[in-house]
């Protein structure tokens, strides 16, 4: 029989949904459960495309032994991470603080209260490996909840101030000075790795927050040897396009084949300003694949896009992805297939499993690079695909927006335009609560769980990019109503920043303030961020207030920690930069095309005319042609007509 999990709407819930483990979804109702039977609470947190998630679950929540044992002894809670970040990121904090690591499945026990006393990973049925068995962490931990209930009790209360996060962070009051941007740089060149690219070991992730900081500051050659890199390697999907989540090694050539929505938007946007930057057609390239695949792969009916793929099919790791000779062989002509062989290191030994090769590109594109691509997509699409994680997360759509936009203005692509405002045109119509706040997450027909922070910021920064690339007043419009909310439900007039979540998200045993940028902007940067641009273009002071509110707390900790802060690094380079402010007037699409086409990340945009952009007021037209005002702080230069003129001032 289906448990409690059935009427959910989340792939990873449904999956657990005929476990023999009696599943309760996050609520009060498990929690009135575990006060009811004086029980304590297994909560076990995941996602769909987790790899070791799908083990632990095959090993023993299908087991009817352990399971009968589990439901016995236990309230057991299980929760997908995407749709609640709020319930994984304390209990994450619970685990790294108790065992100094953390990941996936995650799996926390806590009192009715909700306050955790012992936490771990993965565990496999039978000890192995340094692990102990699952079956005997049960058995310890619910013998302890007999023998040692005032104990249990005592130390999982000291913990709670800890899962708090940075809420009780207070500004040091020393002033912000702007040098201290070039020392996170200098941070950077010191651990970065010179040969590979990127930043630490084994297993690297693509850092699109940092790089971006890179390129904004002019720091290139880190960010562009990592960019070239990565496209190079396992990391990226040679044949389909898009990015697996991480590389399992140093060189970026093999990777966790899990393939995220939020990582493929951020390092097509990334990879199109490194083509803005330098005009190399690998990166145009690379955006432009990363893109096609995401509007084929994961494009909803609707023009959402859903979560992820998943890293297995049939049940194996990688299958989809990985080649052998003979498998290229098969799939092309001779001439095309040797030349394939040859150009993407294909072995007999192979790189991974089973003496397959994970593609990778290892000499320069060879004839026919084209079909070649053809060829070996069309022979994988005949085989099992990796699961979809089909629900539509709002602030990573969001994200998918915003590079829509930007490099369907870049590129001069329609199509690319039109995605994007179809995207944003479901998230008004399918994820707006009844009293206009945002949504969480939409899946089979359904939208449920108020909005967290990075959705509503996420958004915020995705509006004003989709209005910069089409002058349609009514992203601006709702880029100010989304910011005027983020300052009611989430802004911290007392200490400064802005917490994770609002007022309406209950049961949670701290309100917390999460900050790190790994791997994708926090919510808090990203409002940071968005309020700044928003704040250029409409002279608002109290956004600009409560953006330098969060940089006001983080600024003597974030450029000495550059990879955990990349975006806000970039807010705060976007904060002391001397930020020009085009306003154009009049039929001015050459001029648009100025701005859209070049890298300017200390730039704002507006024109299209209309009334509810300030900085196009009194800015009219001279002799009702094309016109161009550059500004700082709305004090404008004389007004120039010419492509060449604004050319020269926005260099």
């Amino acid at each position: 029989m289906p448990n409690r999990l059935a009427s959910e709407t989340s792939p990873y819930l449904l999956q657990h949904a005929d476990n023999p483990v009696d599943w309760y979804p996050w609520g009060e109702e498990a929690f009135a459960r575990a006060r009811e039977d004086d029980k304590p609470l297994l909560i076990s947190i995941g996602y769909a495309a987790c790899h070791w998630c799908h083990v632990m679950e095959h090993e023993s929540f299908e087991d009817p032994e352990i399971a009968a044992f589990m439901n016995d002894h236990f309230v057991c809670v299980k929760v997908d991470r995407e749709e609640r970040p709020d319930v994984d990121a304390i209990y994450m904090d619970a685990v790294q603080a108790m065992t100094g690591q953390g990941g996936w499945p995650l799996n926390a026990f806590v009192t009715p209260e909700g306050t955790p006393f012992w936490a771990g990973t993965y565990f496999p049925p039978a000890g192995r490996q340094n692990m102990p068995a699952w079956r005997d962490v049960l058995g310890s931990l619910a013998q302890a909840w007999v023998d040692q209930r005032d104990e249990i009790k005592t130390a999982s209360r000291e913990i709670v101030p800890r899962l708090a996060g940075a809420a009780t962070l207070e500004a040091s009051g020393e002033e912000f000075k702007p040098e201290v941007l070039d020392e996170a740089v200098a941070i950077l060149q010191q651990v970065f790795d010179q040969e590979t690219g990127g930043w630490g070991a084994a297993p690297k992730f693509p850092l699109s927050p940092v790089i971006e900081f890179l390129l904004a500051r002019g720091e290139r050659p880190m960010a562009l040897q990592t960019l070239r890199r990565m496209a190079s390697g396992g990391l990226y999907d040679q044949v389909g396009g898009g990015f697996s989540r991480y590389s399992v090694d140093e060189r970026w050539a093999v990777p966790h084949f899990e393939k995220m929505l939020y990582d493929n938007a951020l390092l097509a946007r990334t990879y199109l300003h490194a083509w803005q930057i330098t005009d190399d057609p690998l990166f145009r390239r690379v955006c432009e694949e990363t893109l096609d695949w995401a509007i084929r792969e994961l494009r909803q009916d609707e023009g959402g896009f859903a979560s992820s793929l998943d890293a297995d099919s049939e049940g194996v790791e990688g299958k989809f992805y990985v080649w052998t000779a003979d498998q290229i062989r098969a799939a092309l002509p001779p001439d095309l297939a040797e030349a394939a062989i040859a150009h993407y290191g294909v072995t007999d030994a192979g790189n991974f499993e089973g003496g397959t090769t994970v593609l990778s590109r290892v000499s320069g594109d060879p004839a026919g690079l084209g079909e070649i691509k053809a060829g070996l997509l069309a022979a994988r699409s005949a085989r099992v695909r990796p699961a979809l994680d089909d629900k539509r997360v709002t602030s990573w759509n969001a994200l998918m927006i915003s590079a829509l936009a930007d490099a369907g203005a870049a590129f001069g692509r329609a199509d690319y335009l039109a995605a994007a405002v179809t995207c944003a045109s479901f998230v008004e119509s399918e994820l707006r609560s009844p009293d206009g706040g945002l949504l969480r997450v939409f899946n089979r027909g359904r939208a449920k769980q108020p909005g967290f922070l990075d959705d509503y910021a996420y958004l915020l920064e995705a509006y004003l990019t989709l209005y910069e690339s089409t002058f349609e007043e009514r992203w601006f419009v709702r880029a100010v109503e989304l910011a005027e909310t983020i300052l009611i439900r989430f802004h911290d007039p007392e200490l400064g920043g802005f917490f994770s979540t609002g007022a309406e998200h209950t049961g949670l045993i701290a309100r917390r303030k999460d900050l790190e940028d790994a791997p994708i902007p926090s919510g808090a940067s990203s409002a940071c961020y968005g309020l700044l641009r928003l704040a250029r273009l409409t002279g608002e002071s109290s956004y600009l207030d409560a953006a330098s509110s969060l940089i006001a707390l983080l600024h003597p900790i974030a450029p000495r920690h550059p990879l955990a802060f990349g975006h806000l690094l970039r807010a705060m380079d976007f904060f002391v930069a001397p930020v020009r402010e085009v306003a154009l007037a009049g039929p001015a699409d050459e001029l648009a095309s100025v701005v859209r086409r070049g890298y300017f990340p200390h730039v704002v945009l507006a024109g299209g005319g209309g009334d509810a952009v300030p900085l196009l007021a009194d800015r009219p037209a001279v002799d009702g042609g094309a016109t161009a005002y550059v500004c700082e702080h709305f004090t404008c230069q004389m007004p120039v007509t010419r492509v060449e003129d604004l050319t020269r001032l926005l260099q």
